[in-house]
């Protein structure tokens, strides 16, 4: 299946770009094109830019129950078209089967449904004193969005900046383009008024640069790359807006010597591996005591060695490819750097899996007797390569898993749940899972230091597309 979609979602019509300029997108299985897609241009921007402003003053007023109603709107012709989001992402980015119509596509039916049960009972309005507290919509938000889960990502922006009363621009990347399209045709159909929520195609240094520089856009939420969130900081900083990042991670995974052993290092290895690594929260450091280290390679390697790489379209498959040559490339490099650094290569390695000649695939790579100072260790690799490090205390675990320029996420594993939450709090990072907890939409995800600041998911999320206002005297008597 081809896609072609050249045109721009801007002020509730579907329009041609300013200067087309084709896109190719590539499927990473293949290397062949799965379809077309033009890159705007800060013309472009400003049209959105233009739609949003002035559709704002109308739906900033729309009340709590009309938002939460076109939620519901929304969440059913998604529903309604679920397949087609499956089948979008296995295209634009190599997702198998299973993952590309379960977690990817089901996580926008999870967002949807958590904001509409927020909004039932959130409060925007609340008396102290004789004055009133209200909390309002930021503004027109600019939301760019990267390729690794394209509608988690998307569903989490556009969701609560809906429910907050906000309007809209989203660039999507340009890598995984299609998942991003049909969600602005599924808010089409729904009834989303003409101007609240544009969508405009292109690169970050274009478009992206443009909306987060923009005078008129109040917000910007970015999700991506550490480097590029700073890039995009410094663009929104000239105009003081609000400027929300979920950026990178290396995410330690702590298993202390009470932990089941069997049950966390096989968990902990399938959650690397999968997306293909690609999942800015993955468990990526494995930290074991230095006595059991022999019995987690054992555990790690059977793991590894069930682990079925592949054609995405296959119901087999459990890893597919890695999004693009540029990605392939870097994670290459990255497994040539962590052999000459001398970590003991457990299984992996250099070059694609035997049998596969075509298509971005990495073979799934794990690491041992890794040290923190060596770059595989430090670095988000964004591929599926883990890294396992001894540790003699566990007060040395915790300084290996806090030794790192990031924070998104940290996991523990132990037979004692108080004194996983103990060592819980010890670790910098904004979400903790214990014993591989299962993800709660209802949380606030987001990171410490330089995985960004702000936080999305569920109550969170929305307060961070509200302005706090304080009206004095408002409730005198």
């Amino acid at each position: 299946m081809a896609y072609e979609f050249r045109n721009f979602y801007i002020d509730g019509q579907w329009v041609a770009p300013a200067r087309p300029r084709d896109f190719e997108v590539i499927n990473p299985a293949t290397e062949e094109v799965a379809g077309v897609i033009s890159l705007g241009s800060a013309a472009d921007a400003d049209r959105a830019v233009a739609a949003a402003k002035r559709a704002f003053e109308g739906y900033s007023q729309t009340t709590r129950d009309d938002r939460r109603e076109l939620l519901e709107r929304i969440l059913a012709v998604y529903q309604r078209r679920y397949a087609e989001f499956g089948d979008a992402i296995r295209e634009e980015m190599g997702a198998p089967t299973k993952l590309a119509h379960g977690s990817q596509a089901g996580i926008g039916v999870g967002h949807l449904q958590a904001m509409i049960e927020v909004l039932r009972t959130f409060r925007f309005e609340q008396r102290q004193g004789a004055s009133r507290l209200v909390l309002e919509p930021v503004g027109v938000c600019a939301l760019i969005t990267p390729w690794n889960w394209p509608i988690n990502q998307v569903a989490a922006k556009v969701v609560p900046a809906l429910a907050a009363g906000c309007t809209m621009i989203l660039k999507p990347s340009e890598y995984s383009p299609f998942s991003a399209i049909l969600w602005a045709e599924v808010l089409h159909e729904a009834g989303v008024p003409a101007g609240v929520f544009n969508l405009v195609n292109g690169e970050g240094s274009q478009v992206g640069a443009r909306v987060a520089s923009h005078p008129d856009v109040d917000m910007v939420s970015f999700t991506g790359s550490t480097r590029a969130g700073t890039e995009v900081a410094k663009a929104a900083a000239a105009t003081v807006k609000r400027v929300h990042q979920e950026l990178g991670g290396k995410s330690p995974n702590i298993l202390l010597e009470d932990a089941d052993f069997e049950r966390a290092v096989a968990a902990g290895v399938q959650h690397v591996f999968q997306n293909s690594g690609q999942s800015c929260n993955a468990p990526t450091r494995m930290l074991v005591p230095a006595d059991k280290l022999d019995a987690v390679e054992a555990i790690a390697r059977g793991v590894a060695e069930k682990i079925v790489t592949g054609d995405p379209k296959s119901p087999d498959t459990q890893l597919g490819p890695v999004v693009s040559k540029i990605q392939f490339d870097r994670v290459e490099n990255f497994i040539s750097r962590g052999i000459a650094e001398g970590a003991k290569l457990l299984i992996g390695g250099e070059g694609r899996p035997e049998g596969l000649q075509r298509g971005y695939y990495v073979k799934p790579t794990i690491f041992s007797r890794v040290n923190n100072d060596m770059l595989i260790a430090r670095e988000e690799i964004f591929g599926p390569v883990l890294c396992i490090l001894p540790y003699r205390s566990e007060d040395e675990a915790i300084r290996i898993a806090n030794d790192t320029p990031y924070g998104l996420a940290a996991y523990i594993w132990s037979g004692d749940r108080d004194r996983a939450a103990r060592v819980g709090r010890r670790l910098r990072a904004g979400q903790v899972t214990i014993n591989g907890a299962p993800s709660d939409m209802n949380t606030p995800f987001g990171g410490f230091k330089m995985s960004g600041n702000g936080r999305e998911w569920g109550e969170h999320g929305l307060r961070d597309f509200l302005e706090i206002k304080a009206m004095l005297g408002a409730d005198a008597a």
